[in-house]
């Protein structure tokens, strides 16, 4: 009686072991799916190849997986946002002082002159 109950522990110890691995092996995936990793398949096909070598590719796949977040792409350099934000102010600056500049073009005497000569393509022939 006690070999079947041996037999038995033995054979759900495996199965929950060999269970237990798989499951295992699929975190980094989960973790990519997540975060919309742009490259979450690659991860789930290199976990599983993880398995066939006895999961030393596993603890690069867990730093690959969490080294990408949406919000602020692989963490490198500044943030997007405050990127953004010094873009967008030197832009406001920009337009303001091109908004300045043709503010003061268009005073009264500007606009009373006429446009400046431009040379034509036959005149600069001409003078070679």
């Amino acid at each position: 009686m006690l070999d079947y109950v041996a037999l038995a522990i033995l054979v759900i110890v495996a199965l929950v072991l060999f269970y237990g691995i798989i499951a295992i092996h699929d975190i980094p995936y989960e973790i990519a799916k997540h975060r919309n990793h742009p490259q979450q398949d690659a991860i789930h096909v290199a976990g599983w190849i993880s398995l066939f070598t006895l999961h030393v590719l596993w603890p690069f796949l867990w730093i690959w997986a969490t080294l990408y977040r949406e919000d602020r792409g692989w963490g490198f350099g500044a943030h997007k946002a405050e990127l953004d934000e010094g873009r967008l102010a030197a832009l406001e600056r920009e337009v303001a002082e091109l908004k300045a500049a043709l503010h003061a073009s268009r005073t009264p005497e500007a606009v009373s002159a006429p446009p400046p000569e431009l040379p034509t393509p036959t005149d600069s022939k001409q003078e070679h």
